[in-house]
């Protein structure tokens, strides 16, 4: 009997299925969940509402990032709404055996950070976590997406989820990449021309020369962003890149049971002749250094561009104009020399070694400029030792940064890392959302490596320019 080829979405999806309900959602089953202190204290709350239990603590791991401070980490929390989060967490997690890496905890950092670091985060698995950006995981071939809380009380009490089968769409990028070009440009790139919802109802595949030579961490970045067009994940097949990373790491397999778990990864491809829903291809050529000028992470262009004049009329024109406004912009202006008071470099988007390594490219044997407010952010206590073991602290230093502690900090505006009204950030962070970062901030998504060229002269440049 023939079947038809299948896609990488369909081979993981399909193994997971529970039960299919006619006309109505799949149930499947899910192999990690991971939970935070925002959104599970009303799940937990849920579950003792309705006397229900976790029922396989194993496969949930909690920890605490959203609204933690990034300095003083070991002095009690201030703002009483975090703090008692934070007890929530964890007493729901000592009440249940649940793992808990809290404030303090040497593995603690942001979730979409810590699970992969960790080996949590494996080929083939169905991931889901309270937060939106869960998507990062897919970067190893998983399913992985975000869930509201009524969802999380769903999985903790019975290990499944009712979901509809999303849509599939492949986008592919060939070529090789330009100077100064990173991960982050390329996803960025890819939803200035989708636009931030032109992805809505798919689960999409990255394919292509480009994400195959590309590193884990940057793979991480770009399934993290996924969701800022409308999808519902990213994923991207694994290879022996995926291999490499997560061998030897804490939780995953070992010996024996890594020869059979690698046998059934090398599975995990779309097969030739698999169908897409959508189909799209770009060429690496077309891509620079980027940065948004706008209030949603579509509105996006090459560094060294101008603001484009909008054709739209009617509502979509004001909303462009409104956007516009928000940013203090104009049409047709260039974004190089604009003025930069915050950069942020962090978040579960950017906060992985490999994204300090480019910061500290630029700041080498420069000073940060003197109207900029730096943040530096590890995404883990793991990066933030790496950081300073390969010597990117005394970089840092030396260029008059500071280190902070591992924690969400200024991607959200949950904590105390706000960025003051009308102030302008250059963040590496996934959105630029009116108040995203604090009420009345302005931002500016970009790279590591342009983060890094705004903290040292002050203004919106170049990164090519001082590499």
């Amino acid at each position: 009997m023939s079947t038809s080829p299948k896609t990488l979405f369909a081979k993981v999806w399909d193994a997971h299925v529970v039960k299919s309900i006619p006309d109505g959602p799949d149930v499947l089953l899910i192999d990690r969940h991971f939970i935070h202190e925002v959104t599970s204290p009303v799940a937990f709350l849920g579950l003792e509402t309705r006397g229900l239990t976790v029922l396989f603590p194993d496969k949930t791991f909690a920890t605490a990032d959203h609204n933690t401070p990034t300095i003083n980490q070991h002095l009690p929390v201030a703002d009483p709404l975090s703090a008692n989060q934070l007890k929530a967490l964890e007493t729901n997690t000592a009440k249940y055996g649940i793992s808990h890496w809290g404030l303090g905890n040497p593995k603690n950092g942001i979730v979409h950070v810590v699970g992969p670091e960790n080996g949590i985060t494996l080929p083939g698995m169905t991931i889901v976590c309270g937060d939106s950006h869960t998507s990062t995981h897919g970067a190893f071939g998983a399913i992985a997406f975000g869930i509201g809380t009524s969802e999380v009380e769903m999985v903790l009490s019975s290990q499944c989820i009712m979901q509809p089968r999303p849509k599939t769409m492949r986008i592919s990028v060939n070529g090789k990449l330009n100077k100064g070009v990173l991960p982050k440009d390329v996803v960025l790139y890819i939803i200035s021309q989708m636009t931030a919802a032109g992805a809505t109802g798919y689960f999409v595949e990255f394919a292509g020369e480009v994400f195959e030579q590309m590193s884990m961490e940057g793979r991480m970045t770009v399934c993290n962003m996924s969701i800022e067009m409308g999808a519902r994940g990213g994923m991207i097949a694994p290879d022996a890149t995926t291999f490499n990373y997560i061998k030897g790491r804490e939780k995953a397999p070992k010996g024996e049971a890594w020869d059979k778990a690698l046998a059934y990864w090398k599975t995990l491809h779309t097969e030739a002749g698999a169908s897409f829903d959508k189909e799209y291809v770009f060429d690496a050529a077309d891509i620079e250094p980027m940065i948004t000028f706008g209030t949603n992470p579509g509105m996006g262009i090459g560094i060294s561009k101008k603001i484009p004049v909008s054709h739209e009329t009617g509502s979509g024109k004001s909303s462009y104009e409104k956007s516009l406004n928000y940013m203090g912009f104009h049409e047709a202006e260039p974004m190089l020399g604009k003025p930069v008071d915050y950069v942020f470099i962090g978040s579960c988007t950017n906060g992985r070694i490999e994204d300090f390594r480019a910061f500290a490219s630029i700041v080498k044997g420069r000073k940060k400029a003197d109207n900029v407010t730096a943040w530096i952010v590890p995404g883990s206590h793991i990066v933030e030792q790496q950081i300073k073991e390969e010597g990117i602290l005394d970089i840092l230093t030396e260029a008059g940064f500071s280190l902070r502690q591992p924690g969400c900090s200024a991607c959200l505006a949950m904590n105390d890392d706000k960025i003051p009204a009308g102030k302008y950030a250059v963040s590496t962070s996934n959105r630029n959302f009116e108040g995203r970062q604090g009420p009345g901030a302005r931002t500016m998504l970009a790279s590591p490596l342009v983060a890094a060229a705004a903290a040292v002269t002050g203004v919106v440049t170049d990164p090519r320019e001082l590499i």
